[in-house]
């Protein structure tokens, strides 16, 4: 029987040929490099987005273990916890939340979670999954316009809306009892997804612990192990990346750094990889929290924070 992982080479290997047109999208004009837009063995939509999400009170989710890892946020006041459990078999859940769009996106390949406001130029996007990848990242597209969205640029690659940045709604990526010590009114999203799937187990098994990764990307780093934790952070074009393994060495929680002439405070959480980043007025930061494989096949100029 075949493994997930030689499962998606020899997908990867039918499919990589450097055409024009995958899945469904014309490549042509992209951003990106379309030889290295590559198919990730689902098709267009093979890997379903939620869109009726429904919600149960944090203190009745016991589904939940201690441990789970989950996306929070919260907007206008009301927090809400999507458990990498399910996010892993869908990737996007598109939601509202007091009036308010918002799309929740995690690639498992990755590591990275991160939530975007949907509305984009007066209008609401909802976002699906293309079955393409880039840098082995979720290549996201919109049903309204069908532009190719790359999840870690958070920019449009291809497409009607080609160059319209996202913008990010600040989240945590933590531990479910983190979460819910923090915002102890939060809401879950439910296992009643109206899809069959066994939300107890990675559909990746041991992906986030071992070396191994899928698909090509086109650079890499041996500083750190390919699956270390990192948050990373881009002003004014540049790039700097804190790795957890770097802020466990402080005996603290919170350290200053300065970068781009920008004094900073960075608050962490080791034990649970969460952390944001805060420019001097207390504003957290568009960051990314997740592979530092990921963060420097994106940016392999990024600067590191190293722990004295």
């Amino acid at each position: 029987m075949k493994t997930l992982s030689t499962l998606l080479l020899s997908l990867f290997l039918v499919g990589s040929a450097n055409a024009t047109t995958k899945n469904g999208f014309d490549l042509t004009h992209s951003l990106i490099p379309s030889s290295e837009i590559l198919q990730g063995g689902p098709p267009r939509d093979g890997i379903p987005s939620i869109e009726r999400p429904k919600f149960v009170a944090g203190r009745a989710a016991n589904f939940m273990r201690p441990a789970d890892r989950v996306i929070g946020i919260t907007v206008n006041g009301e927090s809400r916890a999507y458990p990498i459990n399910i996010l892993n078999w869908h990737e996007v859940v598109n939601d509202q939340i007091r009036g308010v769009p918002v799309s929740v996106t995690y690639c498992p390949l990755c590591g990275t979670g991160l939530v975007y406001q949907s509305k984009v130029r007066g209008k609401t996007l909802k976002f699906g999954v293309s079955g393409l990848l880039y840098n082995s990242d979720v290549l996201l597209y919109d049903r309204q316009t069908e532009t190719l969205w790359s999840q870690i640029l958070s920019k449009a690659v291809n497409g009607p809306m080609k160059g319209q940045k996202l913008t990010m709604v600040p989240s945590s990526q933590t531990s479910w009892s983190s979460w819910l010590k923090k915002q102890p009114n939060t809401k879950v999203l439910s296992t009643d997804t109206g899809f069959s799937r066994d939300y107890r187990r990675s559909p990746y098994g041991d992906y986030d612990q071992n070396t191994s990764t899928y698909f090509p990307v086109s650079a890499r780093s041996g500083a750190y192990h390919p699956k270390e934790r990192v948050l990373g952070i881009t002003i004014n074009g540049k790039h700097k990346a804190y790795p957890f393994v770097e802020l466990g060495k402080l005996r603290t929680n919170s350290v200053k750094d300065n970068f781009q002439g920008q004094n900073l405070t960075i608050n962490f959480d080791v034990a649970n990889r969460d952390g944001q980043v805060l420019n001097a007025n207390g504003t957290p930061l568009e960051l990314v929290n997740g592979f530092w494989f990921a963060w420097y096949a994106f940016h392999n100029d990024t600067a590191i924070f190293k722990a004295k």
